[in-house]
């Protein structure tokens, strides 16, 4: 049998007590009583936990996770809703405005621009309403057979667009929707959006090529739950002739208030009172 002499026997131990010593966690003091409870009993064996990873795991927790321990969504940056500029009506897109006179996209009743963009046409809308504002698009100056491009106000305070097709006075939604790079905002009580659609698309009875001319009617009205209900006035304007998208101008339609004394009836009216009350009675 090989027997140590005392003194290397001395050796051996004090070179594991300083292994122990370096190596062991100072916050895990089981280490050196491996598999032994707290008066030398076998007991359960804690694992070594690796300070590096412990903090890693700490930091991520903190900087990174939610309250309900899941990762935060990374979600892109949203640019603001750029303001519709009215002073390019005119010049390098076309407007209509409803409402009263001097209105501008902020303040009008209804307001529609629209400018070409290579092969698509940048639509913008906005209506004094907390529901829907849209355009159509007709062969004639009736409600009925109509493409119609809407922008509706959601219960969640979105703005979202959608595509319509009018069956006689109803509206009804259609699956396909042309437009694109929508953006749209709720704000001061109105309904306000941008989008394009292309200029050209494939002959479709809810779709209508817009490089040909079409009459165009405006309407808006409250939403509920995200779906439209009947516009705000018993009869939207619609434009007095056809408009091309090729043709930028600013039009200006008087709202119903401010159309009584610019009729030619009202106009005479007012000019026989004026000579009646000059010369008197007889």
């Amino acid at each position: 049998m090989f027997i140590l002499h005392p003194l290397l026997q001395i050796s051996v131990l004090l070179d594991a007590t300083l292994w122990l010593a370096v190596f062991a966690s100072p916050t895990d003091d089981n280490v050196l009583r491996a598999g032994h409870g707290e008066h030398g009993e076998p007991g359960h064996e804690e694992p070594h936990k690796d300070s590096y990873s412990t903090f890693a795991s700490e930091f991520l927790e903190s900087r990174y996770l939610s309250d309900e321990g899941y990762p935060f969504p990374t979600a892109p940056p949203v640019d603001p809703f750029a303001r519709i500029k009215v002073s390019d009506c005119g010049i390098t897109k076309g407007c209509i405005r409803y409402g009263k006179p001097g209105c501008d996209a902020e303040t009008c009743d209804y307001f529609l621009s629209f400018r070409r963009i290579g092969t698509d046409v940048e639509f913008e809308m906005s209506a004094d309403t907390d529901g829907w504002v849209a355009v159509g698009f007709s062969s004639d100056k009736k409600m009925g057979g109509d493409d119609v491009m809407g922008c509706v106000h959601d219960d969640n305070g979105r703005v979202r667009i959608h595509h319509f097709y009018n069956v006689g006075q109803w509206a009804k939604e259609i699956k396909r929707n042309p437009a694109r790079d929508e953006e749209g905002i709720f704000e001061n009580n109105r309904v306000t959006c941008r989008f394009k659609r292309p200029l050209h698309v494939p002959r479709e009875e809810t779709l209508v090529d817009l490089h040909l001319s079409w009459y165009y009617l405006f309407a808006w009205g409250p939403a509920i739950q995200g779906s439209i209900t009947r516009h705000d006035i018993d009869s939207p304007p619609v434009s007095d002739r056809m408009i091309s998208i090729y043709k930028y101008e600013d039009i200006f339609m008087p709202a119903t208030a401010y159309q009584t004394f610019s009729s030619p009836f009202c106009l005479l009216l007012i000019v026989a009172l004026t000579f009646y009350l000059l010369m008197g009675t007889p």
